[in-house]
């Protein structure tokens, strides 16, 4: 192992020491190894920059003491006393605060309606006996309360989804991942949306499909369309409302009249024609046509009825809706005049920066209808969403959707501005250097701060994962790594000038747990990069599944490093040919992928493009007699040009993985992938369309061939 000098941090004053102290206390690593083993030293500044956003000040001597002495007695339970406990079904929970329940008796409250009492002991930290049902509890003890959340000790799964639905749970299903955008449909404006995404799940339930991964659906920037990045969202507690189907909305006769009065859908068939997604464009088309279609709903007396379920459902979602619903609305307003503020809210005038504050009480009472029409906007996607679910249960899918959970979203956003204590404001989250980016990544995205979890009981994040499960029969969450630590980086920095910081990995997860059994959904997380020791085996302890990737399943310690037989890979995670950030199985036999890094100038120090396209040659060789070896593909190695995707796909099927996914993008054939990391618009990312209709997309001789080797491959045994 080696150190490198030029990152090493060198106390900028006699503080350091103390400074350190305080970071590391406050779950900040202040040194960590990069993929090449090089040691490096977090600089004093980062420290500052993240325990700042943690609110705790460290400029000077007594700025660290007072929040080294605050911090200790927050950890003890003194200074904060937390509003929501995790514990698991059947064991002893140990409250975390000072002696004062010690000798007092409590009372539980649990969710069933039934009660439980007992008594703390006279000395120890105060213990509250095992309970043998999940859920969350409400625990008294003379003036004061906190919640209970009691998880099982493992996540719903694909087993228990199986069971559920009928099947023998010693079945291996598989699965189909779809871009939600790409999906093509008539008249849908070059933008895929709900109904679209129905219908393909009916299609892929039929071929033989039990699960339809989709991109994240979270609510993006209604006034700023160049922003579509489904992993940079507004906010995780609401949803995309660019995907609402507008003649889904009241029928077709009020989607018409809404054309018409936009001049005719001469705009619309032209979008639709485009090879790529025109976001900018074909979002102001959907919007628009929205407008008009919600302008005729709160008007026309036949909508009554269903103006009160509209009702019902803003009151129902109360004030994380009505914030959104304001931001999107005051967002719009301030745009229209400066396009500075297309930013976000930090960039907005001072009085509007308040969400409860005078200004924007008074617009959203001068503006209702604007603020109306956009929680109007998000009814529709959770019912067309919904409606989405039931078409792939209804068409025999054991699992259904699998919804998307970002990592992050937008600092800028409405998530942010609503629940600006929740967040670390001035770090992005990212990740340090590895294999595949070696530049390190800054992904602009704002994290939850650990402190504001445990203060609100871990709110936002019961709320963000009851949003994701609503709808779907499981969730993907991305970069799981998260929920034990997150690369962050100052706004400004280099991605290599960041800091790990530790999260509560045990309440998350149990969490995690809970919620997935109350929804009865499966859990994927996806665990690629610079992998904690440990994580994995965590994670398949709690039932919670990794990814195991094709292109990384190998004896890395062997030489030439060979790929993984199928029986070789883990029973304990998903199994897919690739993922969204990289290449596809065509585009990595042709070396797509290298095409774009060497004319983009990606590699890095440590690599270049002859380098790679002579990997590469080997990786296929080893890959394809790897295939044959397996039983999985025959005869000669095919040709770059010719990629052997059944082949691929059958291979992975036969992995002993719970679920297979296969991407959309694999079983029509694209050699593109849909995102290339640490590019914005040199590469089309999240722009590719699918070259056919969704009627037809799952339809030729090809696609056919595909599918029925990965069917194929899911039955050997």
């Amino acid at each position: 192992m080696t150190h490198d000098e030029h990152d090493s941090a060198t106390p900028d004053d006699g503080l350091y020491e103390s400074l350190k102290g305080l970071a590391e206390e406050a779950g900040i690593t202040t040194v960590w190894q990069d993929y090449r083993g090089v040691v490096h030293t977090v600089s004093p500044t980062t420290l500052r920059a993240v325990l700042g956003a943690l609110e705790l000040p460290a400029l000077s001597a007594h700025e660290i003491a007072e929040s080294r002495k605050h911090l200790a007695g927050e950890m003890l339970g003194h200074t904060l006393r937390p509003a929501l406990v995790t514990a698991t079904v059947n064991a002893p929970i140990v409250l975390p605060i000072g002696a004062e329940a010690n000798g007092k008796s409590y009372r539980i409250a649990l969710e069933d309606g039934t009660t439980r009492e007992g008594r703390f002991g006279d000395d120890g930290p105060p213990v509250v006996d095992a309970i043998d049902r999940h859920g969350y509890h409400e625990l008294a003890c003379e003036d004061w309360t906190m919640t209970l959340a009691v998880a099982p000790s493992r996540c719903y799964s694909v087993a228990d989804a199986l069971t559920d639905a009928g099947r023998s749970p010693d079945e291996r299903p598989w699965g189909l991942a779809a871009q939600l955008y790409s999906i093509a449909s008539d008249g849908d404006a070059g933008l895929g949306h709900f109904s679209a995404l129905a219908t393909l799940a009916r299609h892929a339930a039929k071929s033989g499909a039990s699960a339809l991964a989709i991109s994240p659906v979270h609510a993006m920037f209604s006034a700023d369309l160049h922003r579509y990045s489904p992993y940079g969202p507004s906010s995780r507690l609401l949803m995309n409302v660019l995907h609402v189907d507008p003649r889904a909305v009241l029928g077709d006769e009020a989607y018409a009249n809404a054309v018409e009065a936009l001049g005719g859908d001469a705009e619309a068939r032209a979008l639709e024609a485009n090879r790529s997604v025109d976001w900018p464009a074909s979002s102001r088309w959907r919007l628009a046509v929205l407008r008009k279609v919600f302008e005729h709903f709160i008007v026309d007396p036949r909508h009554a009825e269903r103006r009160a379920a509209f009702d019902a459902y803003r009151a129902r979602r109360g004030e994380v809706l009505e914030a959104h619903a304001r931001f999107e609305a005051v967002h719009a307003m301030l745009c229209a005049d400066d396009t500075r503020m297309l930013g976000g809210w930090r960039e907005w005038p001072a009085a509007y920066r308040d969400p409860h504050g005078d200004a924007v009480k008074v617009f959203a009472e001068t503006h209702r209808d604007d603020v109306a029409f956009h929680a109007f906007l998000q009814w529709q996607a959770a019912e067309q969403l919904a409606g989405a679910q039931r078409a792939a249960k209804d068409a025999g899918m054991s699992i259904g959707l699998v919804a998307d959970l970002a990592v992050g979203a937008d600092g800028g956003g409405s998530q942010a501005w609503s629940r600006q204590s929740d967040m670390l404001m001035g770090l992005s989250i990212g990740a340090p250097p590895d294999l595949l980016n070696a530049l390190g990544q800054s992904w602009g995205l704002a994290a939850f701060s650990p402190r504001a979890l445990r203060r609100t009981g871990f709110r936002a994040w019961i709320e963000m994962l009851r949003t994701a499960f609503a709808h779907a029969g499981g969730v993907r969450i991305d970069h799981v790594l998260g929920l034990t630590r997150m690369w962050l980086v100052p706004d400004g920095a280099d991605a290599t000038e960041g800091a790990y910081l530790r999260y509560p990995f045990d309440d998350l997860l149990r969490l995690v747990a809970l919620e997935s059994w109350r929804h009865r959904g499966i859990v994927i997380g996806e665990d690629l990069g610079t992998v904690p020791e440990g994580l994995p085996e965590r994670l398949a302890g709690a039932a919670l599944l990794g990814i195991r990737v094709l292109w990384f399943e190998r004896q890395w310690q062997v030489p030439d490093q060979p790929f993984r037989v199928p029986h070789e890979w883990s029973n304990a995670a998903l199994a897919v040919t690739t993922t969204h950030d990289l290449p596809t199985t065509g585009g990595w036999w042709l070396g797509r992928d290298i095409d774009w890094r060497a004319r983009l100038d990606l590699f890095g120090d440590y690599s270049s493009e002859g380098v790679e396209r002579e990997a590469r040659e080997r990786d296929r060789g080893m890959l394809w007699a790897r295939m044959c070896e397996a039983g999985c593909a025959w005869g000669d190695r095919p040709a770059p040009d010719a990629p052997p995707i059944a082949e691929a796909l059958r291979y992975v099927g036969a992995t002993p993985a719970p679920l297979a996914i296969a991407p959309i993008e694999d079983v029509v054939g694209l050699v593109e992938q849909p995102n290339l990391p640490g590019t914005i618009d040199s590469h089309p990312n999240w722009r590719m369309r699918l070259p056919a209709t969704v009627e037809h997309v799952l339809e030729g001789d090809q696609v056919r061939t595909r599918l029925a080797a990965f069917d194929e491959g899911r039955k050997r045994r």
